[in-house]
């Protein structure tokens, strides 16, 4: 079974990879074909490489640092704030700011104490 779960994760990793990809080429097909490139199509190739980053530490240390998937989410809320513009009300704005700041101080606890980003210095589970 545990075989089995390997491989399905293994495969997904490879699909979540190829569909990045095409995500990136897509979308510089759009910039090359607008002409134009703002911050926001910048934000999102941006999360495409660290999305293909993931994938990549996964194969090369067989574990995925989750201090990847907090830059991630660092990332897209900075777009999400980005895309919302001018429209965006205050309290809002103050959410999402101050969920930028949790994720920027987890990231920042996970580089101070590796071990608590580690998956492979967690404890084993018991039956």
């Amino acid at each position: 079974m545990q075989k089995l779960i390997t491989t399905a994760e293994k495969g997904i990793l490879i699909l979540i990879a190829i569909f990045t990809v095409y995500s990136v080429c897509s979308e510089m097909y759009k910039v090359m074909s607008t002409g134009q490139i703002t911050l926001t199509d910048l934000l999102l190739m941006f999360i495409y490489a660290e999305v293909l980053g993931m994938v990549a530490a996964f194969y090369k240390h067989n574990r995925i640092p989750i201090t990847i998937p907090v830059f991630i989410a660092i990332t897209a809320l900075c777009r999400l704030i980005i895309l919302q513009g001018k429209g965006i009300s205050t309290v809002d704005l103050i959410y999402e700011s101050g969920a930028v700041l949790l994720l920027a101080i987890a990231a920042l606890v996970l580089r101070w104490n590796p071990s608590m980003a580690a998956a492979k210095d967690a404890p084993p589970l018991e039956d």
